[in-house]
């Protein structure tokens, strides 16, 4: 796929992306919920080892190919590493599936209600090794957690500065300021959160565009105008905390919002299971998500 491909495949390609993605502190964690529980590596290294080979493992799945699964996002590590003794995002490439990098480098704490970004000082060397290995964009998040509009327009302000970094490399961004699903003013926040992007769209040069990563909206809909903007890709959604057929039906209720799930696609998945389980288990689920990607309910019946 060359980089025209990936971009018409990321605008109207039927399926979902999966979040590959997890770092650091999330790390021990979803190698928990896989099965593998902490003590069973020795060092750094070798944890990012262990969840290197999960991914491998699901990347090269019989169940994971470009016709459902779009494209993945990767983990600088996972991304450094190799799926089969190629280079991990041309393994991906060569199953029709679209290789994204996550650049952020965690969260600051809270400040008016939301965590920027911490500091990327060395993001342009990251962008062009990424971009030399073949990745397409990026994805980058933040955590917006009360309906704070100071703190909101901070947040989307930040994420199209990252953006606009990123555009200058010739990569897709993939801006996420998520909303906190447990925040008491989630209604609020989705509001808010849709008037900033659209200023900040406004601001971008005819012609150029973004993707956008954001929590499933309290009220179905609410997202429309960003899923129809002439700057936006492609809305996808994350599945926040929600457990799988939970987020899928949600999914389904945004037409045009495709998803980009990640504890919702391997919650499932178990280091202990053979080859044959793990397919399958793995095959159901992209199977769901991938049917609430693309078969849309009416919001209005599902209020």
């Amino acid at each position: 796929m060359q980089t025209a491909d990936m971009t018409a495949k990321m605008a109207a390609g039927k399926g979902f992306i999966a979040a590959l993605d997890q770092s650091g502190g999330s790390t021990p964690k979803a190698l928990k919920g896989y099965g593998i529980e902490e003590g069973a590596w020795s060092d750094e290294a070798g944890m990012y080892g262990l969840i290197h080979d999960m991914r491998s493992r699901i990347i090269s799945s019989p169940a994971f190919t470009g016709e459902k699964v779009i494209g993945a996002i990767l983990f600088e590590r996972t991304m450094d590493g190799q799926v089969g003794g190629v280079p991990t995002p041309q393994a991906l490439i060569a199953k029709g599936v679209v290789p994204f990098i996550k650049i952020d480098k965690g969260l600051e704490d809270e400040a008016n209600g939301v965590q920027l970004m911490k500091p990327m000082p060395e993001l342009d060397a990251l962008l062009e090794r990424s971009k030399a290995l073949g990745v397409y964009g990026t994805k980058e998040r933040s955590v917006i957690n009360s309906a704070n509009q100071e703190g909101i327009a901070a947040i989307v302000k930040q994420q199209f500065e990252i953006g606009n970094q990123v555009l200058s490399h010739g990569m897709m961004p993939m801006l996420e300021p998520e909303i906190n699903i447990k925040s008491e003013t989630r209604a609020q926040c989705d509001e808010i959160l849709l008037a900033e992007i659209l200023k900040n769209l406004d601001t971008l040069p005819e012609g150029v565009q973004v993707m956008l990563k954001l929590s499933l909206p309290v009220k179905p809909g609410t997202f429309d105008p960003l899923v129809e903007h002439p700057k936006v890709l492609r809305v996808v959604a994350l599945s926040g905390g929600y457990e799988r057929p939970e987020a899928c039906v949600e999914l389904s209720k945004n037409k045009g919002i495709i998803a980009s799930f990640s504890r919702a696609l391997l919650q499932d998945l178990r280091f202990q299971m053979t080859d044959a389980e793990f397919d399958k288990s793995l095959g159901q689920a992209i199977d769901e998500i991938y049917k609430g990607s693309t078969q849309k309910i009416e919001a209005t019946a599902a209020a």
